[in-house]
């Protein structure tokens, strides 16, 4: 089992700074995080490349 990667977000609403932690271990995943400051729902997309490295993209649930 591998250890949850740390990655810094940007939230569409508030533009707050966010601190998320995702999953290396599975490749291509999207799921709905809350955003810690402005309660809003932000769909999170996160890709894992054959190095383990995570790229995530984050838009507000509406668009």
């Amino acid at each position: 089992m591998s250890a949850l990667d740390s990655v810094l977000i940007q939230c569409p609403y508030c533009w707050e700074t966010l601190d998320i932690s995702v999953d290396p271990s599975v490749a291509d995943q999207e799921y709905v995080e809350d955003c810690q400051v402005c309660c809003q729902p932000i769909v999170v997309h996160v890709v894992v490349d054959e190095n383990l490295t995570p790229t995530v993209d984050v838009r507000a649930e509406n668009e």
